[in-house]
């Protein structure tokens, strides 16, 4: 994928950097493999044995023949190129990942091929091409010391056992190495007996051929290869010696030029390539239609969208090549974007413990025949997708978004793999992590060839057609395939896949169309392909992303100001490239734009101003200004709707004509300066090459010229440009560490597996994960800061919820990661609620010694009964894990331990209760591994303390997301005590709603002021009614307010009141509604009663009630300007509220009813001037006025007075006496404040307010009512609150449950 990048500027152009050859080293003869012991020195610490003596002991479980041996670089040419110097370490354990393998003549021995990749520092790759074959053991040493080992295995275990992988235990470790040492062979069991001996079995050992090269062209090495192993295996000798054609694929070919072709001769038969344009999407030689073969097209694209959203992904299959196959394929696919974390295709077996890296991976594992998955422990799942190629079937994690348009998408994919003949399965349904089940395993049959193990029933419905089924089954045991495997050996063309069966059956040997060789035929095809599913993916991006441009922040003057404040700065503008997308595609836009790719890219896209536009982003670039020319994207901006991609045709055309036309042929092999007499022809022996005339290149070559020169330009303009820009070292060291924010470790390193460079690397995580938990809690805080600051604006629009539970999502797995460091034994699929568990387990341990042991007890001190409040709530982690535990919702232990992330930031106890949890150190000691995470002191009291930063904003993540869990609710009511009897005859009753629902109504006990209820979640809670029936003696109730918590958040709200309850007293109401304001928790002892803190919402208190109502002029009425002001206020506030995404609003209920709301502004310029008690010596209520205004109106209407006006008039007339008289009628007993409260309510619902104001304005009775001062009797102020109101027309105003209850209209 950033091939391209491998061989810019200073690579020279040649197309393989060196040849090499591995196998066995005759000299210091059989060797165990020094990475096993290391792997068994890494077990044996972990496990807590003395390392030192575990791995010198040899393995005597396993039958030699099964054992692993080292392998050596026997020779490589040249011996060192300066811009790639060769490590010999890593090529090594990459040519041969297991270690050399012997066979008998019993065995089969294939030749196998397979590629592998070696990534750099900086991001670079290096290819390697692996030919793996069986070369007869000539040296008596090592046949003999094969004997010795067979006498010892058989002496140890009694010729009669057949060998035993060793048991499983429940570490990961250990039954991942179980699996690894499997079987190699299906013959492996018949040899358990009788083994090898010398005198009658002819031993053979592996041998591997390998080119590395700075471009991935897979399929010409495999055919260089592959005709060089001919070379040796043929009759007779090749035309020249090998070292002809060694030195000619080193020295005297050219790497293709961009956009143009190449041949060049192998030892039988020319091999073209072609590299794409620059204009083009970079080379990929992959086959893609194999990915897709093997995965089926929904698994891959299920696959590929975890890759997007940078999981950890893992490849398991037996064959090496298809390991590479798919990771490479899925990385191509990226395309604009880069994968920039570990990669590592093939894993060799002594890197196992690379498994528990605690960062985003895609690695490749190989399985052993007739491993099942179900034995296979890995250090953590909870975001791990487990792809198994041989069996087509993937898990993918929980939770996880769904790439937009997937339907059609797929259907495209299909259609494109049936226009090339392949089948278009969907492959077996991935499963979640949630269901159990177990792989279906391979039945374990032997095969006669590789093709027909293809066949087995494996995992995709129907994926071969019956007629091609009986083909193969025809062939099976048939002489056909054994000819056809002869001609295959001879023509260089292997018959690996049923594909190549199917097509090449008929012409396999003859010449295709165009004089074309059915291997090339397949080629072209396969580039085709490759290069079509490519052009459907990119155009997938090229849609999404066409404006991506728009919302790039540049901030920086220049690249050393940019490079230096990176961290700081805020590249991209997330919220409002959101809220410009269609809403399908949210969840995983939301996600994808959080990831470290994305966020590469746009780093390249600011630097483009300043420096060359990286490969990738400048033919996207390029795509998208053409598709703007062709497609002027304005008028469908947010449109979901499915765009095909266009260019199919052409671009497979480019593609075929660049290989009908040779753009350029290669010198051909030729004989070199040799020594008579050297490179003896020996079939089946691959001769020892001669090293002087490999080493070195003809100086006389003209590329190699052209690249000198070249190279001598560009230092030329560097040393021009380093004095005026950064110096270039520093510059590489800013960029790659702003790029990789914690991320810098693309590939283990391979060559140097010392203890000390495992906790090196394992330090480099930690310091990884701390940076990423910093970077994570500052985005979450900025976030949620910036949203509570910015109120209103587009930039908010449709996004903040969706943001919020994506980096609360991220923060779940940024957890699950640092708990899964450094585990010593893995229990269940998440490190954290492992734990948790554990803790829980020991906490209940020590609760119990303490019961049993005879405590002195102390009478705990009772506030005094004379302040009724909430008791207060236990801080225990274990109590929410409990919680937790009873929610039947939820179940598998990843989805536990969100809940539980969740549950705890909501309560602001996530730092508190991770430290409370790492606090038991021996706990933490038996668990981790001495390098954890979790046991760095110093990081981890970091890690704590940016947790703790969480504090300062209110999540509701618990609430919002369970919202049909069963939760009990507390609830208290407070009378106040001083002015009234605390004890009441009648029989109250009490209903909660919230913004899910309410409780229904609910009794109270008499005389009993607390009460606690279960009921499914309410969500955040809005109101209470609180009532009597008035019966008694003593049915007057004068409550200051009333308290309700939620048991298990802990979130409590305040519903004042301050008013009486009961007929002949206040409105005479004897039902009230209450709005509720949330409670800011303060210290223990005043959490019961209200709070220090301000609250956020507040509603009509005690004080405001009572000076309204029994306004007994002290002095502090509003003046007719505050109260103008502050009805333009409240209607502003619902606007705003209007033009919030839907799920931030909070609720409408408290704008209209709470303190500060429309009702009590509306209130207040009714009392304005209102005739005051004195002169009717009671209380005189606003909605007294009000009825009388209708009862006016209505006799008016029966002496026909109202005839006259107009007929609008008329109607408003007779809806305000409608209104008016169902309020009245209802069966509910509210007062008369509560009633115009309802009114207020009402009319703003159905838009009638304004056109009401001017019929009690024109009523004769206000002269009687209001002093002619009041604003009521002013026309424009009357006018301009009309003219306010107007402006909720625009809004859909919908009213609570709770306040509209028995209102029939």
């Amino acid at each position: 994928m950033s091939g391209s990048s491998a061989v810019s500027g200073a690579a020279p152009c040649r197309f393989a950097h060196y040849f090499v050859i591995c196998g066995i080293d005759t000299e210091t003869g059989l060797e165990p493999d020094e990475l096993a012991a290391l792997y068994q020195w890494l077990e044996a610490d972990r496990q807590g044995r003395d390392p030192d003596a575990a791995a010198t002991g040899e393995n005597f479980e396993q039958s030699p023949l099964r054992r692993t041996f080292k392998s050596k670089v026997l020779a490589h040419y040249p011996e060192n190129v300066e811009w790639n110097p060769f490590d010999q370490d890593a090529v090594n354990m990459l040519c041969m990942p297991k270690g050399l393998s012997f066979r008998t003549q019993a065995d089969p021995r294939e030749p196998q091929f397979h590629s592998f990749i070696i990534t750099k520092e900086d991001g670079s790759r290096t290819y390697g091409f692996v030919h793996t074959f069986y070369e007869e053991v000539t040296s008596a040493q090592i046949c003999s010391a094969m004997q010795t080992l067979y006498q010892m295995h058989n002496a140890e275990h009694g010729s009669a056992n057949a060998p035993s992988s060793s048991s499983s235990s429940s570490s990961s470790m250990d039954s991942l190495a179980s699996s690894l040492d499997e079987a190699d062979s299906p013959a492996s069991s018949s040899r358990g007996a009788g083994g090898y001996d010398s005198s009658r079995d002819t031993l053979y050992v592996s041998k591997a051929l390998c080119l590395i090269t700075p471009m991935p062209f897979m399929h010409a090495c495999r055919r260089f290869l592959s005709q060089l192993h001919r070379a040796v295996t043929g009759t007779t000798a090749p035309p020249l010696p090998l070292e002809s054609y060694v030195h000619n694929i080193l020295y005297e070919v050219p790497l293709p030029a961009p956009g143009r072709s190449l041949k060049f001769h192998g030892v039988y038969e020319p091999i073209v390539c072609q590299r794409p344009g620059l204009g083009e999407l970079p080379l990929a030689d992959f086959p893609l239609g194999e990915a897709f073969n093997l995965l089926g097209v929904e698994n891959l694209v299920q696959v590929f969208t975890c890759t997007l959203l940078e999981m950890q992904i893992l490849l398991y299959s037996q064959d090496y090549q298809r390991l590479m196959t798919v990771a490479e394929g899925i990385t191509t696919l990226l395309f604009p974007f880069q994968w920039q974390h570990v990669y590592v295709p093939i894993l060799p077996a002594s890197l196992l413990h690379f498994l528990d890296a605690p960062v985003p991976y895609l690695m490749g594992l190989q399985s052993k025949e007739g491993t099942d998955r179900s034995k296979l422990e890995l250090p953590q799942e909870a975001n791990l997708c487990f792809v198994d190629i041989d069996n087509h079937y993937i898990e993918l994690p929980e939770d996880f978004p769904q790439f937009p348009n997937k339907t059609e998408f797929i259907q495209e994919l299909s259609e494109v793999l049936l226009s090339f003949g392949l089948s278009a399965n969907t492959g077996a349904p991935p499963r979640t992590r949630s269901s159990p089940g177990s792989t279906p395993s391979t039945p374990g049959r032997e095969r006669k060839a590789v093709a027909l193990r293809e066949l087995e029933d494996d995992g995709r419905n129907g994926n071969l057609a019956g007629e091609e089924l009986a083909v193969l089954e025809l062939l099976q045991g048939n002489a056909t395939l054994e000819r056809l495997q002869a001609l295959t050996k001879r023509t260089g063309v292997t018959v690996a896949r049923v594909e190549a069966l199917r097509a090449g059956v008929k012409c396999q040997g003859t010449e295709g169309q165009g004089g074309r060789t059915a291997a090339e035929e397949d080629e072209l095809k396969n580039a085709k392909l490759n290069v079509q599913l490519r052009e459907v993916f990119a155009s997938r991006f090229t849609t999404m992303f066409a404006d991506f441009e728009a919302f790039v922040i540049q901030s920086a003057p220049d690249l050393e100001s940019w490079l230096t404040n990176r961290e700081q700065m805020h590249n991209f503008d997330k919220a409002s490239f959101l809220s410009d997308q269609p809403e399908p595609y949210l969840p995983f836009l939301s996600h994808f734009i959080e990831t470290q790719m994305f966020a590469t890219f746009i780093d390249n896209k600011i630097m483009s101003q300043w420096e060359e536009k990286e490969p990738l982003l400048r033919v996207f670039d390029a795509r998208i200004d053409k598709a703007r020319l062709y497609n002027v994207r304005a008028p469908n901006l947010r449109s979901s709707s499915y765009q095909r991609c266009s260019i199919l045709k052409e671009s497979a055309q480019t593609i075929e004509q660049r290989l009908m036309k040779i753009d350029h042929t290669a010198i051909h092999p030729h004989l070199l300066d040799m020594k008579i007499g050297q490179g003896k022809y020996e079939q089946g022996f691959f001769p020892k090459l001669q090293a002087d005339v490999l080493n070195t290149g003809p100086t006389n070559n003209k590329w190699s010229h052209r690249t000198a020169t070249a190279q001598r330009r560009k230092d030329r303009h560097r040393q021009q440009t380093e004095h005026l820009t950064l110096d270039n070292d520093l510059k590489e060291k800013y960029m790659q560490e702003a790029r990789s924010l914690g991320k810098s470790l693309r590939q283990p390193k391979l060559s140097d597996l010392s203890p000390a460079v495992i906790a090196q690397t394992n330090w480099k995580f930690v310091e990884g994960l701390l940076k990423e938990c910093r970077m994570k809690t500052k985005r979450m805080l900025v976030a949620k800061m910036g949203r509570e600051a910015v109120e209103l604006g587009h930039s908010e629009a449709n996004i903040t919820g969706l943001e919020e539970n994506t980096l609360i999502a991220s923060l779940c797995d940024l957890l699950e990661r640092i708990w899964s460091h450094g585990l010593q034994v893995k229990q269940g699929k998440s490190a954290l609620w492992s734990h948790l568990l554990h803790y829980q387990a020991r906490e209940e341990r020590l609760e119990q010694q303490q019961a049993e042991s005879p405590v002195p007890h102390v009478p705990e001190r009772r506030k005094s009964e004379s302040c009724i409040a909430l008791p207060t709530l236990r801080v225990s982690c274990i109590q929410d894990m409990r919680h937790i535990q009873m929610m039947s919702e939820i179940k598998t232990d990843v989805g536990r331990a969100r809940a539980w992330i969740r549950l705890s930031l909501e309560k602001k106890l996530l730092s508190q209760h991770l430290k409370q949890l790492l606090s038991r150190q021996v706990l933490t000691k038996k668990l981790y591994k001495r390098y954890a995470f979790l046991r760095c002191e110093e990081e981890k009291e970091q890690f704590l303390f940016h947790l703790l930063s969480l504090n300062a904003v209110d999540y509701f993540c618990f609430t919002s997301v369970f919202t049909t869990i069963m939760i009990p609710y507390r609830v208290v009511i407070i009378p106040i005590k001083k002015l009234s009897n605390a004890m009441t005859t009648s029989n109250p009753w009490v209903c909660v709603s919230g913004e899910l629902g309410d409780s229904g109504i609910m009794q109270i006990p008499k005389n009993v002021l607390e009460m606690t209820f279960d009921c499914q979640n309410l969500g955040k809670l809005t109101t209470v009614q609180l009532g009597h029936d008035n019966a008694g003696l003593l049915a007057k109730w004068l409550v200051d307010c009333v308290m309700v918590r939620n048991e298990i958040t802990g979130h409590t709200y305040r519903f004042p009141c301050g008013r009486w309850l009961g007929k002949g007293v206040d409105d005479g109401s004897l039902e009230r509604v209450l709005i509720g304001e949330l409670v800011l928790p303060s210290t223990e002892e005043d959490s019961g009663r209200g709070c220090r803190t301000p609250p956020l919402q507040r509603s009509p208190s005690q004080i405001r009630r009572i000076s309204i109502t029994s306004l007994s002029g002290r002095g502090n009425k509003p003046t007719s300007a505050q109260i103008q002001e502050a009805i333009g206020e409240v209607v502003n506030t619902i606007v705003k509220h209007f033009h919030k995404p839907e799920k931030e609003r909070g609720s409408l209920t408290v704008l209209l009813c709470g303190e500060n709301s429309l009702v009590t502004a509306l209130e207040q310029f009714f009392h304005h001037g209102f005739r005051s008690a004195r002169l009717f010596q009671k209380t005189v209520f606003v909605w007294d006025f009000v009825e009388k205004a209708v009862a006016y109106m209505e006799t008016a209407d029966q002496m026909g007075d109202l005839q006259e006006t107009t007929e609008p008039l008329g109607m408003t007339c007779q809806s305000l006496c409608r209104y008016v008289n169902a309020i009245n009628s209802t069966s509910r007993s509210i007062g008369k404040d509560g009633k115009f409260q309802l009114l207020v309510c009402l009319g703003a619902r159905d838009r009638l307010l304004p056109q009401w104001l001017p019929l009690l304005v024109e009523c004769p009775v206000i002269q009687q009512m209001y002093e002619d001062t009041a604003l009521l009797r002013d026309r424009t102020t009357v006018n301009a609150l009309i003219g306010v109101l107007e402006t909720l027309h625009d809004f859909p105003i919908t009213l609570e449950a709770s306040l509209v209850k028995g209102i029939d209209l």
